[in-house]
């Protein structure tokens, strides 16, 4: 395997940044299951900014939901105004450095460093899940406020699919697909009928971040929301695919090391007890409950199949992919029930 020396790219990347600035030290504080590279580099005054390095996806794609998480965090009003990290700017656009040879394509953008308050338990106590249930419900509702103010996107689910769909018809899609290509196309399908069946394309956008875990982000101790930050899968979307990872952060398991996608959390009553406190603050409807499943469908086709591999290191990636066959895909109809979670909410 050739050697990648990422500490370098991010000294060119701060060299076009700012020259005048010299480097004391770049330290490496990367999540140890993502393939993402995020480090801390440190000046002679002693002051810091943060570097996150990718280099998957697409390169415009990045620049893309960087621009719109910066309006957003500008244009979000209390108490949320300082609740995002945000990227540095040169002139009057948002930094990003593209690196690439023979090896790599990776871009490189700077953060400045956002104030950590406190982070949950592994497991939430009943008070809690209705807190956050709460303040999550703010947060999308001050969300909804301002996303008329944002950058356009150019991501959607079903182009996300379709670009799956296409990898299957390339040498290397059809040699890491080879076992399951009808099974993904089978699955891409009932989201692509499921979703026109209940018009999705209807719902309004949100900014949605989708990975929320424990390690993202920081609430008060009254488990208020304080601060934010890893956008690796930002985009603009139904508020809907948020839900997915804020089940498991309210799941009876809790936050595990050794993780898993199973679809069970969103049928926990703990969740319920999670939607019941969101929908008095911000109400959902019908339609965007009965989506669920499909945006769960949606996170393991993109996610866990299509950008597993890029994504996950290798361990995690093989064991989430196959268990997406055996357990996640076969789980959507025979587990999740969206009337338990109408009758919860009277709709």
């Amino acid at each position: 395997m050739h050697y990648i020396d990422f500490t370098t790219i991010v000294n060119h990347a701060w060299a076009a940044y700012d020259s005048s600035r010299p480097i004391k030290s770049i330290s490496d504080i990367s999540a140890r299951v993502s393939t993402n590279h995020v480090y801390k580099i440190i000046f002679p005054e002693g002051d810091f900014v943060i570097a996150k390095l990718s280099y998957f996806g697409k390169y415009d794609h990045f620049i893309e939901d960087h621009s719109i998480i910066n309006v957003l965090a500008n244009n979000l009003n209390t108490p949320f105004n300082h609740f995002l990290a945000r990227s540095l700017i040169k002139g009057n656009q948002l930094f990003v450095h593209r690196y690439k040879d023979s090896l790599i394509d990776a871009w490189v953008v700077f953060y400045n460093p956002v104030a950590i308050d406190q982070k949950l338990p592994a497991r939430l106590e009943a008070n809690q899940i209705e807190r956050l249930g709460e303040e999550f419900a703010a947060f999308h509702k001050a969300c909804s406020r301002v996303s008329n103010t944002l950058p356009p996107s150019s991501k959607t689910l079903k182009s996300d699919l379709y670009h799956l769909l296409d990898i299957l018809s390339t040498d290397f899609g059809q040699f890491e697909h080879r076992l399951y290509a009808s099974e993904i196309q089978e699955q891409c399908d009932r989201f692509f009928t499921n979703s026109d069946l209940l018009r999705i394309d209807k719902l309004q956008k949100l900014p949605v971040f989708v990975d929320w875990n424990i390690g993202n982000f920081s609430v008060t101790n009254q488990t208020n929301l304080f601060s934010r930050w890893d956008y690796d899968w930002f985009r603009m979307a139904s508020r809907i695919l948020d839900f997915y990872f804020l089940s498991r952060i309210v799941s009876d398991a809790g936050d595990r090391t050794v993780f898993s996608y199973n679809i069970s959390p969103l049928m926990e009553d703990r969740f319920i007890l999670f939607l019941k406190a969101y929908h008095r603050v911000y109400p959902l409807t019908e339609t965007e409950i009965r989506f669920i499943p499909e945006v769960y469908r949606f996170f393991i086709l993109n996610y866990v199949i299509k950008d597993g591999r890029y994504f996950f290191h290798e361990i995690y990636a093989t064991k989430l992919q196959k268990e997406a066959y055996s357990t996640y895909f076969p789980s959507i109809e025979k587990e999740f029930n969206a009337d338990k979670l109408l009758r919860a909410l009277a709709l």
